[in-house]
């Protein structure tokens, strides 16, 4: 089993949980592909991979099939930083999650019994508790 870094968007309330956990439950998958929450602790939930990074920190692309990294000629998207028009030539990592992976970005898709708030719990109620 491999360790990835889930950072998970909730796009109801806008906000995002990480969290670490060691799974082969992104075997074979790509970007836009759905998982089922069972596998990583959050039981109903449905998220859908949006991208992610490998342990080196180049970027996942949706347009590039494959686990392999390319240097390739962007204008937009992940992995660029210039201005608008300029097409620079960068390093990026195809669609499909590896053994290189480490960092998966998880939108939710359809929400199970518990919130992700009671699920993670934030800094702030850990605080209180002390």
């Amino acid at each position: 089993m491999t360790e990835f870094k889930l950072t998970i968007n909730d796009p109801k309330t806008g906000k995002s949980y990480n969290k670490a956990i060691e799974t082969t439950a992104f075997k074979n998958k790509k970007i836009g592909d759905t998982v089922e929450g069972d596998s990583l602790g959050l039981k109903g939930y449905q998220l859908e991979i949006t991208g992610g990074s490998d342990s080196s920190g180049f970027p996942m692309r949706k347009d590039l099939e494959g686990i392999t990294k390319k240097r390739a000629l962007l204008i937009k998207g992940p992995g660029k930083r210039t201005r608008i028009g300029i097409r620079t030539r960068k390093t990026i990592r195809g669609n499909q999650i590896s053994l290189s992976t480490v960092q998966v970005n998880l939108k939710v898709k359809n929400y199970g019994p518990k919130s992700l708030e009671e699920t993670f719990g934030t800094k702030k109620e850990e605080a209180k508790q002390e």
